[in-house]
């Protein structure tokens, strides 16, 4: 199975040497079959642990075929990864994909097969992040702008995006010349055990989509004005596969899961899609997902997102994956109990990362909108994010994309939750940033080490703080404005353990 573009190709420009390091193999995948079990169930006498023992099934043979042509070649995936290591102090990781997956032929996206769209450009980068603290001027009395006694640090990026994003995962629109097509039936669970596209449409009560494939199989699914409601069980539920997909033509599919979640033997299925391997959403349509007491979609590898509208409303974290979030493009509408984005696993702290390159964000939280474990790294977007934290990571990176924060706890907030990371820290290289803060003990810019800002536009509204670090920090480059007045130089919180700088109130914790 690809696993990981997970290159936390990380990132600095100190004193040490860059190197690349890769590693190639390649593999393919045969073209795409089709199989589907369907499982009928009386949903007043069975529960879910009946249905997915075996409980009542039948095999349902000569599934009809989607009567839509279209011609186009199946598609392969090729990848591999090579095991971390350590040199200098620092940790590395690598992953170098060959992809060679071909874009079905109805897809409209024009651009993906070249791998550029919405003004990305893959790159490959090999950059890590040191963990020392780049040097300041003494006492950490604020900025040491461009000084002969301070060292520039560049970050790029986090992540290896020449590889992310296969030509597969850009495709917008499934080719369904070989499709299988699947009718929504209350109280049935349809098994789907081999590669292939498989169109779903209708309306239903305690509906199930189960993929239970081969560790190579690439299984497709598409939404067709899907409309399920479940009592506590996933409408989606991904046991096994190499990678699937979740497509949604020009149509509106709600999936909403309304009471608490049933598990699956020892899996705690907690969302209203849940997957133990890859998952890709795309697609031309909107996806709406309610999830009374759980996520709304869980995956428990990596979640790429390259396009589709989401409006997500759920009372815990509505896209959460262990390994990573990564989105190419997107609309994204959502309403969280706890996070909106939230990528960790809690047996591996050198993934959780999350990288956005575009797409328009409307997001509350009661928690934070955006967190990663490693990093979380914004090279575009249009985000408005409400929340108690903006975003939230070891190491934040923001390229680009005009972000705007409302917040009652930090904005941005750079905070050692990975052991395997270097320093917290919070790079702007470009973008605007806006950050307003809430009332009380509040800090706009918050890093648990370093600040540096290399470029962009930051622009704070804050009665308490508006920069707190606990290293140092460096102004390269950009703007920063706090209350209205543009200043040239990051002052330091005098309660985030270093000298007041240009504060506002005499040096104390005010308007600056």
């Amino acid at each position: 199975m690809l696993k990981k573009t997970t290159a936390i190709i990380m990132t600095a420009l100190l004193v040490c040497t860059m190197a690349a390091c890769s590693t190639n193999s390649n593999g393919s995948d045969s073209a795409p079959t089709s199989a589907v079990q369907s499982t009928a169930s009386d949903s007043s006498s069975l529960s879910a642990d009946d249905i997915f023992s075996g409980t009542g099934e039948s095999t349902v043979n000569g599934t009809s075929k989607t009567e839509q042509a279209s011609s186009g070649s199946a598609a392969t995936d090729q990848g591999s990864s090579s095991a971390a290591d350590t040199s200098n102090g620092f940790k590395k990781h690598t992953k170098t994909q060959t992809q060679s997956e071909s874009i079905p032929s109805t897809e409209d996206n024009s651009g993906n097969s070249s791998g550029t769209s919405n003004n990305f450009t893959p790159g490959t980068t090999d950059q890590r992040v040191p963990d020392t603290q780049p040097s300041s001027d003494s006492g950490n009395s604020g900025n040491t702008g461009n000084s002969s006694g301070s060292t520039a640090v560049s970050a790029e990026s986090m992540v290896d995006t020449s590889d992310l994003f296969s030509d597969r995962d850009l495709a917008q629109t499934a080719d369904i010349s070989d499709s299988t097509s699947i009718t929504a039936e209350s109280g049935k669970t349809v098994t789907v055990t081999e590669a292939g596209v498989y169109v779903i449409s209708g309306s239903a009560s305690n509906f199930t989509v189960r993929v239970e494939a081969d560790k190579e199989s690439k299984v497709q699914l598409v939404l067709d004005g899907l409309d399920v409601t479940n009592d506590s069980f996933p409408v989606i539920y991904v046991v096994s596969a190499d990678k699937v997909f979740v497509t949604t033509t020009d149509s509106t599919n709600t999936l909403s899961v309304t009471g608490a979640f049933t598990s699956d033997g020892d899996t705690n299925t907690d969302a209203v899609i849940y997957s133990k391997d890859d998952l890709v959403l795309n697609g031309t349509g909107t996806l709406v997902i309610n999830s009374t007491a759980g996520n709304g979609i869980s995956g428990k590898d990596d979640i790429k997102i390259t396009g589709g509208t989401y409006k997500i409303t759920s009372a815990k974290d509505s896209i959460e994956a262990n390994d990573s979030i990564s989105v190419y493009d997107g609309t994204f509408e959502i309403n969280s109990s706890k996070d909106a984005f939230h990528s960790e696993n809690d047996d591996d702290d050198t993934v959780g990362w999350i990288y956005i390159q575009n797409g328009t964000f409307n997001i509350r939280a009661s928690s934070d909108s955006i967190q990663g474990t490693t990093f979380v790294q914004i090279d575009g977007g249009t985000f408005n994010l409400t929340s108690s934290e903006g975003i939230e990571a070891t190491y934040v990176l923001i390229n680009g994309g005009d972000i705007s924060i409302t917040a009652s706890d930090d904005g941005i907030n750079a905070t050692r939750k990975s052991n395997s990371f270097g320093t917290p820290t919070i790079i702007f290289n470009g973008g605007n940033t806006t950050i307003v803060m809430g009332q009380g003990d509040t800090d706009a810019v918050d890093a648990n080490g370093n600040i540096i800002v290399n470029g962009g536009t930051i622009n704070i509204t804050a009665t308490m703080s508006s920069f707190d670090y606990d290293g140092s920090a460096q102004y390269n480059g950009g703007t920063i404005i706090i209350n209205g007045s543009q200043v040239n130089s990051i002052p330091q919180s005098m309660m985030g353990g270093g000298r007041g700088g240009m504060g506002g109130m005499g040096g104390m914790r005010g308007g600056w």
